[in-house]
């Protein structure tokens, strides 16, 4: 269940149906909810040297980041970023 948060922190972003299509190949034939790390690294390293899933666009990022900018001055400050990080 954790395995699109781990893709996700290597920096590929995959769709939903990318990332099912990304467990198929790594689950065990009887889903047991884990995943193990023999099976993973291989198919993940072929994933980052073929750079098979596109970055966020940075318009998409800097438009997130827009939006939680409220004073439209340019920037959210740390504590704002924590604050957005943590508490919503």
């Amino acid at each position: 269940r954790e395995i699109g948060s781990i893709v996700r922190s290597l920096g590929c972003f995959p769709t939903e149906a990318e990332l099912h299509e990304l467990l198929a190949k790594v689950e065990e034939e009887e889903p047991t909810g884990y995943i193990h790390l023999e099976k993973f690294l291989p198919v993940m390293t072929k994933v980052l040297l073929n750079r098979s899933y596109q970055p966020i666009p940075e318009d998409v990022l800097l438009h997130a980041f827009e939006a939680l900018d409220e004073n439209k001055c340019g920037y959210i400050t740390k504590e704002e970023l924590v604050k957005y990080l943590t508490e919503e």
